[in-house]
């Protein structure tokens, strides 16, 4: 049997919030398995792992995504903290893809 995922201003019941919720969190996943990809080609293309960690670019890539939350009417400050945790995360899986190669 296949559950129909309603958008979240369609919810009536927490079993379908809850089914959307998971849904969103199984394609975040998705996205996630995508961007370490890319994590991979940078520790593949980077000449040296002191190239690994550059904080001009992670500031950049912190304030666009605050930018995007606070455009998108979220919380710019609690995204900008995900996604702090979201690129040292990166940043820890590139060292180790780079040790690897």
């Amino acid at each position: 049997m296949t559950t129909t995922i309603l958008a979240g201003p369609d919810c009536t019941t927490m079993a379908e919030v809850r089914a959307g919720v998971d849904q969103v969190d199984r394609e975040l996943v998705a996205l996630l398995r995508r961007r370490f990809d890319y994590m991979d080609a940078a520790a593949r293309i980077k000449p040296e792992r002191g190239h690994v960690r550059d904080e001009a670019r992670k500031a950049q890539v912190i304030a666009n995504a605050r930018g995007a939350a606070e455009a998108a009417g979220m919380p710019g400050e609690a995204i900008a903290a995900i996604w702090e945790t979201l690129v040292e995360a990166s940043i820890a899986y590139e060292l180790d893809a780079f040790d690897r190669r």
